[in-house]
């Protein structure tokens, strides 16, 4: 049977297929396709149960922790409460117990009331409103048949998910981009309505209807307007979340991107149409007349079915899927050819740009130069493209405050993630000046590729352990040699795809190219030339390959975004215990599982720091597991974005480390640009967790994970508030004990007289963040069990203290 390549977990279900308003731009009404003049109006409940027990069944299949179902149209109000009401019953009594269900609706916001609220508030469905902006840009094309104005209604609406019974449902706003809208008119009025997110999307067009362009605006007309309001909403300090300028950011920094319009992640999006029918992506009915339609129906075909469907296959192939054109394009792995409608053209098909092509150039070179990556500088004779520029740049206050409570919004590690980019340029840089030794081939073409393709750069240095060599080279360490060097120019080389060569010298049968995977070749030197279409590597007797034997596997986790699990690279043995070796595919399958449940226990249970982490965590490195019964974790300070693993036993312990051990990777990320302690203190502190006394950096960076620790078994405590069992007794013991344990650290670090000025501002936030959790009261027993606790702990890391 064929694999499928990536399960399916977004689904959109038209509940109705007319719509109440008359949107000009409508891809469903007004573009090419025109199925829906012969579907039903309304999708039957036979239609509902059937699809529910699919998804169901897809999701205990390829153990899904989490599917997301957008309820659509037309507009699916129309469809009525009962109708609502039964396709949220039957998809939630469908899933199996693990998998939690996404439930979402967009509308248009006319018929949204008070009744449909307290409906989706009880139903537990996030509502998404599609808006313009002002009433201007909202009229030129959101009208009624008539002619009439739908703003006042659509405010209405916003102002219902605005009160505080229902704010919790406000998903955010969708906003069609129109260059003849005033683009500083549409970004006040949507922040005015405080949304927790906006997606701004270029109206659908294709090389046989091209999108409007206006002379006058300029040849990238959309990006220059979608920069506008990039620079508002960074100079507001991104107070909502958009994913087109979120995924820009993120993939320049080799990131996964949050929305299938941008980057290489794999569409896993099926449409379920009134009538029973699978159909690909909705946009899709912008192309021609029938486009979407996968000849498929949800009685006679499972996803499975759907999921090996040609077209779907298509927008799952990543780089290889693309255009000649794309695949040599230096920003593909940020523009990955824009949305896979937009490349529609008569003669080739989808073998094409996008339409947009020049305007997501610029949209990308622009984000990039304002921060999106590394800031654009004059490149360097090495590659440390301003590197010092970051280095010298402090947090911003309010941004260390944040930090200081233990948590990080996504801007906040995203500067973190910056500034540690530059830090690896500028130890590599250093490294290579020390080493005085060696060809100059890999360095020379480092450098220039960051000046001609900044972004492949970049997507490479970003990785946890590309700077693992530069620190063991400055630490010393003379026999890493510079073939690692060498392995970093050709994964760049391979990323940006214009036809460069560079050798590597391949030890043990393996030539690793950092952030993709592996080639099995004879040891020697290898020669990595990347190409538009791929890379060949010619190894030392004459063999070609052109194909990695073992790629670097990721996991994509619920919101589209992914973590890589590496078990490649030579360099990852950076932690402090023994790294696993490369994954069998049954061990690969339960990691899978237990991140995507473990993503969900921390969007629950500690969502104020699960934000930062999306942002700022790339990587897990599974390690060899530890002593019967004991976690393993770690993170090493020269590794930012990655921590190390022990799979453990259960998924909320596995939340609980990779939150514990993110927390280590923020310090450390905070430590590399300001001093919070006097470094020339030689005092040992004990930590109330630990036997043995640690220096201060050592006590700093145990408190502060243990925020997070005591976060998570906090809110797991009120969730239990007057339940009994092992479970609930065991979370109150253990935030018993930890929020004492880091309460007395706090206080400790507060009273060394070693923090300087900032450290102890830094001290006052972790103890505003540990605070509150001491007034939460717990029960006699609870605390009893904590004692007790507390003294087996102590009693356990005493016995090993005298066993090491």
């Amino acid at each position: 049977m064929t694999r499928i390549p990536v399960p399916l977990t977004q689904f959109v279900v038209k509940m109705h297929s007319r719509c109440d308003l008359a949107c000009d731009h409508c891809y469903v009404y007004e573009h090419a396709d025109s199925s829906w003049r012969s579907r039903p109006k309304v999708i039957g409940d036979g239609i509902l149960a059937k699809a529910a027990e699919r998804i169901g069944e897809h999701a205990v299949a390829h153990r899904l922790s989490t599917v997301r179902v957008v309820l659509h149209g037309g507009e699916p109000l129309l469809a009525g409460p009962g109708r609502l009401r039964r396709a949220a019953e039957a998809l939630r009594s469908a899933l199996p117990p693990e998998c939690a269900l996404d439930l979402r609706i967009h509308t248009n916001g006319v018929l949204l009331s008070r009744a449909f609220c307290a409906l989706f508030a009880e139903l537990d469905v996030k509502v998404g409103i599609s808006l313009d902006g002002d009433r201007a840009a909202n009229d030129r094309h959101r009208r009624f048949a008539d002619g009439r104005s739908s703003h006042p209604q659509v405010l209405r609406a916003v102002g219902l998910l605005n009160e505080p019974e229902y704010r919790h449902l406000f998903a955010g706003l969708l906003c069609t981009v129109d260059i003849e809208n005033d683009p500083v008119a549409v970004y006040r009025a949507l922040a005015e309505l405080r949304p927790p997110a906006v997606d701004l999307l270029l109206p659908h067009a294709t090389w046989e209807a091209p999108p409007k362009r206006l002379p006058a605006r300029g040849e990238a007309p959309y990006a220059d307007w979608l920069l506008t309001v990039h620079g508002l909403w960074e100079a507001d300090g991104r107070p909502f979340a958009v994913r087109t300028f979120e995924s820009v950011h993120r993939t320049l920094r080799g990131l996964s991107s949050l929305t299938e319009s941008l980057g290489l992640e794999p569409s896993d999006l099926a449409v379920l149409e009134t009538d029973g029918t699978f159909e690909q992506a909705d946009s899709l009915k912008t192309a021609y007349d029938g486009a979407p339609v996968t000849g498929m129906n949800v009685f006679a075909h499972s996803l499975d079915d759907l999921a090996r469907h040609p077209g779907i296959a298509a927008r799952q192939s990543g780089l290889a899927g693309l255009s000649a054109a794309c695949r040599a394009c230096p920003v593909v792995r940020s523009c990955g050819g824009g949305l896979y409608a937009h490349r529609y053209r008569a003669d080739t098909g989808f073998d094409n740009p996008s339409v947009y092509c020049g305007d997501l150039m610029t949209l990308i070179n622009g984000i990039a130069g304002a921060g999106g990556s590394a800031p654009a500088a004059e490149p360097a004779a090495a590659p440390a493209r301003g590197g010092e520029a970051l280095l010298t740049a402090a947090l911003a206050p309010a941004q260390l405050d944040e930090l200081a409570r233990g948590y990080g919004s996504a801007a906040t590690v995203a500067a973190l993630g910056n500034s540690q980019l530059a830090l690896t340029r500028a130890m590599l840089a250093a490294a290579w000046d020390a080493s005085g030794q060696g060809r100059a081939e890999a360095w020379e073409l480092l450098s220039e590729l960051d000046g001609a393709a900044a972004p492949a750069v970049d997507a490479v240095l970003a990785h946890p352990y590309a700077r693992a060599w530069a620190a063991r080279r400055l630490a010393g360490d003379l026999a890493v040699g510079l073939g690692p060097l060498a392995a970093l120019a050709a994964a760049a080389a391979v990323r940006a795809g214009r036809g460069d060569a560079v050798a590597v010298p391949v030890r043990g049968g393996w030539l690793h190219l950092p952030t993709l995977g592996r080639v099995a070749v004879p040891d020697g030197e290898a020669v990595v030339t990347g190409r538009a279409d791929g890379f060949e590597v010619r190894a030392a007797d004459g063999s070609v390959r052109t194909a990695l034997d073992q790629p670097l596997r990721r996991v994509r986790l619920a919101g589209g975004w992914t973590v890589a699990l590496e078990d490649l690279d030579p360099l990852r043995d950076s932690h402090d215990h023994p790294v696993a070796e490369r994954l069998p595919e049954a061990e690969l399958l339960n990691w899978t599982g237990a991140l995507r449940e473990a993503w969900e226990l921390l969007g629950r249970d500690l969502p104020g720091y699960a934000e930062g982490i999306r942002a700022g965590l790339g990587t897990v490195t599974p390690l060899r597991p530890g002593p019967a019964g004991r976690d393993v974790s770690s993170a090493a300070r020269q590794a930012y974005g990655a921590v190390g693993i022990a799979r453990p036993a259960t998924a909320p312990t596995l939340a609980l480390l990779l939150a514990h051990e993110f927390q280590h990777v923020k310090l450390g990320a905070v430590l590399d640009l300001h001093d919070l302690y006097d470094r020339a203190d030689d005092r040992l502190y004990f930590a109330p967790w630990r036997p043995d006394p640690r220096p201060l950096e050592g006590l700093l960076q145990g408190t502060y994970a243990h925020l997070a620790v005591t976060e998570y078994w906090g809110t797991r405590t009120v969730a239990y508030d007057g339940l009994a069992g092992e479970a609930a007794e065991r979370a109150r013991a253990q935030f018993g004990l930890w929020r004492r344990y880091t309460a007395e650290a706090v206080e400790r670090l507060a009273g060394s007289g070693a923090l300087t000025g900032l450290g102890a501002r830094f001290a006052e936030g972790m103890w505003e963040s540990v605070e509150p959790w001491l007034a939460v009261p717990l029960p006699v027993a609870a605390e009893r069990d904590a004692e007790r606790a507390r003294r087996e702990r102590d009693e356990r890391s005493r016995l090993r203290s005298v066993e090491a």
